[in-house]
């Protein structure tokens, strides 16, 4: 939907920026007769130009959206949070700003970079065009970087990270990792009889009723002196996701190609990212997520029930 948006802007832009520059061309003649022509020949003039009324209206609005389609190309460009993958650092109902220029000025039909201006680094969430449909966006957290190789422990559920690995076997500069202890009041057991997930972090913190074998906890991890929050779930069940087969490989280290990133979600057990359909490409970059600018209280498939002004600000 934002790709069609960011059309239709562009064509109503040049549509009506072309019948801004007629109009305006228009006026200089006029005033350029009405001085060599005399009063007869202005007053001709001024009989049919009143009757492009409606050329007029959608002229006068070419300036709004000029500024409006090189804002939202070239600046700032909003986008709305619909899923639980970011949780706890963006929460279903979350509006947000990107900052588009954070990476480069690109063209906002083909997203082709046209200037570069620098590069994502660990720790910057991004949104992105998702690899398998390019249509839709995705917004994950950086962790690996071209060159890097990227470890994960699904059992531990922490990361090591390895930077410019030229090759497999030859890598320097162990990136530091470190995670805060588990606190006992960051814990909950819930007994929603639905997937917990699919309830707003603040409902879930909340609520009183639980889900028995669940827990969901609150680490601070720290990724190169840049800290953020993630959210894991603990399941004394198997019934998480299903049992490997004998034989069958589970990926746990990537290395990142060039101009590649890999990214991962918040929501460590809950969110579809580089572990699953590979790296992200730079030219899928759209840009960083900076601050919240507005949030509403939600859940999946329910009308939103308040704003969340807590929520506003910006994002780490």
């Amino acid at each position: 939907m934002a790709h069609i948006f960011a059309v239709f802007l562009a064509i109503s832009t040049l549509g009506s920026g072309i019948i801004w520059c007629i109009n305006r061309i228009k006026a200089v003649q006029y005033r350029y007769r009405k001085n060599t022509e005399g009063q007869r020949k202005a007053m001709e003039i001024t009989t049919e130009k009143g009757r492009g009324g409606l050329k007029e209206a959608i002229a006068s609005i070419f300036p709004v959206l000029l500024l409006v389609f090189i804002m939202r190309s070239f600046i700032f460009e909003p986008f709305y949070i619909p899923s639980g993958s970011m949780i706890p650092t963006l929460l279903i109902g979350d509006f947000i700003l990107v900052e588009k220029y954070a990476y480069g000025l690109r063209d906002p039909i083909t997203n082709t970079v046209l200037i570069k201006t620098s590069h994502p680094k660990r720790g910057d969430i991004v949104v992105f065009q998702y690899p398998k449909n390019p249509r839709q966006d995705y917004i994950k957290r950086i962790i690996g970087l071209p060159g890097d190789r990227v470890d994960y422990n699904p059992i531990q559920k922490t990361l090591s990270i390895i930077s410019s690995c030229v090759n497999k076997k030859d890598c320097d500069g162990l990136i530091k990792v470190t995670y805060s202890n588990d606190r006992e009041n960051d814990r909950i057991v819930s007994k929603f009889s639905t997937n917990v997930l699919d309830h707003t972090f603040d409902q879930l913190l909340s609520n009183d009723l639980y889900l028995e074998g669940l827990h969901i906890t609150i680490r601070n991890e720290t990724i190169d002196n840049m800290s953020h929050r993630i959210l894991l779930s603990h399941w004394e069940k198997s019934d998480l996701r299903s049992i490997p087969q004998k034989r069958e490989e589970i990926p746990l280290s990537w290395f990142v190609p060039e101009k590649m990133y890999f990214v991962m979600g918040d929501n460590r057990d809950n969110s579809s990212d580089s572990r699953i359909w590979g790296f992200v490409s730079e030219d899928h970059l759209i840009g960083k997520a900076i601050v919240i600018w507005m949030s509403i209280d939600k859940q999946i498939g329910q009308w939103p029930t308040g704003l969340a002004f807590r929520r506003i600000g910006m994002i780490q």
